[in-house]
């Protein structure tokens, strides 16, 4: 009943679009590699979505090397877009297995993914939503 009760409060909703917009290296002090990772988020409701956090891994080829959460986030009008910064950290155990398996094979493209939990309000469920593809060392990626 509580499951039916969550789906009735929003019939008819479409899932949000999350891409990556921007990703860039930040200076560091310590050990582990930190990231400015550039997310957009499309709207595809008559609503808009008060973003109150979100939490979101970065995989490659299957590892999961960068985590993180933000929750300074925009309001995403309805049927709008909007973009904003996030900083991550890297996972430096999964970044070094990744890069153990890329110099053992022989390999020009490897997959991506981003997955990400979005926290629109106290009752209503989070949005879970995933994006990948395929990376080309040769410079051109497929989604």
């Amino acid at each position: 009943m509580g499951l039916q009760g969550c789906a009735s409060l929003r019939p008819g909703f479409e899932a949000p679009t999350v891409t990556i917009s921007s990703f860039k290296t930040l200076p560091s002090d310590g050990a582990m590699p930190a990231f400015a990772i550039g997310l957009r988020v499309i709207n595809p409701n008559p609503e808009a979505l008060t973003l109150r956090g979100i939490s979101y891994t970065v995989s490659l080829d299957g590892y999961e090397v960068i985590q993180g959460v933000g929750n300074d986030l925009p309001v995403i009008e309805a049927y709008g877009e909007g973009e904003f910064n996030l900083t991550a950290s890297a996972n430096l155990f999964a970044g070094m297995r990744l890069f153990s398996d890329l110099l053992k094979s022989n390999k020009d493209t490897f997959t991506y993914g981003v997955e990400a939990k979005l926290d629109i309000g106290a009752f209503r469920p989070s949005i879970r939503v995933r994006d990948g593809g395929e990376i080309s060392l040769n410079g051109a990626s497929k989604p």
